[in-house]
């Protein structure tokens, strides 16, 4: 994945990504520039307090970025939340999957 900037990532396990639903929100968010909370939300299928509280574990850190604005298809005051990974972020990520991999690549020779 580190490939999309030509650099490839030191792997560096990390414990802050690597619990299931926050290791997937960052596998969604690394593609892509931002994402609507709750695409997020119907793409893991969990809770919105779940889902909060997971992001806040992310965000607390460094790694993701949650924006809220004015929606514009909607007629009431309610805003949308996005969320975006950190070049700090990014990095992380990139750099846990290339430990995983070296993981993997370990336990097959």
């Amino acid at each position: 994945m580190a490939a999309d900037y030509g650099v490839e990532a030191e792997p560096a396990f990390n414990e802050a990504i690597h619990a299931p639903n926050r290791l997937r929100i960052c596998g969604i968010l690394r593609p892509v520039d931002s994402a609507e909370f709750s695409v997020i939300r119907e793409a893991l299928d969990l809770s919105e307090a779940n889902l909060s509280k997971t992001v806040r574990s992310l965000a607390d850190v460094g790694y993701v970025r949650v924006t809220k604005s004015a929606s514009t298809s909607r007629t009431d005051n309610r805003r949308t939340t996005r969320l975006s990974l950190t070049s700090a972020g990014r990095q992380a990520f990139d750099a846990h999957v290339a430990a995983l991999k070296r993981m993997v690549e370990g336990a097959l020779d």
